[in-house]
């Protein structure tokens, strides 16, 4: 992996433990070269990962619309930063920026960039392995419901392989390394979801 695209949250509400996993998360992007993907904030979880790869000496592109630019939420510090018109277009080019997608803690933007490329993913239109970094639990429930959709047979148990999870930065990024990303696609054709 060269870029990986971190979605997370343009909030940050204090957790130590979200904090250490954002340095540990730093720590290894910067010490394997990979470079960060992200947002393009100053704010919240965004500008906490930013400033941790800077400050160890890594690349951190970020995309950003100009409506966002224009509230002064902008990080001006980074390697590298792109001002798209709109939202849609800020998602696509982290996308093609990136060559791996985490997300971090964060609200309902974060949840909406991060099933969007993972439906983009199930659909065959990239093949970049997706992970969440389900620090302190934060996404256990949200796990839990993509287990149901399985068992009631709205997602087959191939596509929900696809997201790879830990609560160790390390030991995600180790995972997301050995994975082989092949979606299912077969419902297209029976609709049969077994």
């Amino acid at each position: 992996m060269k870029a990986i695209c971190v979605f997370c949250g343009a909030n940050f509400n204090g957790d130590p433990v979200l904090k250490q996993s954002v340095e540990q998360l730093a720590e290894i992007m910067v010490g394997r070269d990979i470079e960060l993907i992200y947002g393009g904030g100053k704010v919240g979880v965004m500008g906490i990962l930013a400033d941790a790869i800077l400050s160890r000496g890594g690349k951190v592109t970020g995309v950003i619309p100009q409506f966002l630019m224009d509230k002064e939420v902008g990080h001006t510090g980074i390697t590298q930063l792109h001002i798209v018109e709109n939202m849609h277009q800020r998602k696509q080019l982290m996308n093609d920026l990136c060559d791996a997608i985490i997300m971090l803690p964060g609200g309902f933007g974060t949840l909406e960039e991060f099933f969007e490329v993972l439906t983009w993913l199930q659909l065959g239109l990239h093949n970049h392995p997706v992970g969440i970094l389900n620090t302190g639990g934060f996404y256990d429930n949200l796990l839990a419901q993509m287990d149901v959709m399985v068992e009631q047979r709205y997602l087959k148990p191939t596509n929900r392989k696809l997201v790879i999870s830990s609560a160790d930065p390390i030991e995600l990024i180790n995972l997301m390394d050995k994975i082989e990303i092949k979606p299912d696609e077969v419902w297209f054709r029976d609709r049969n979801l077994t």
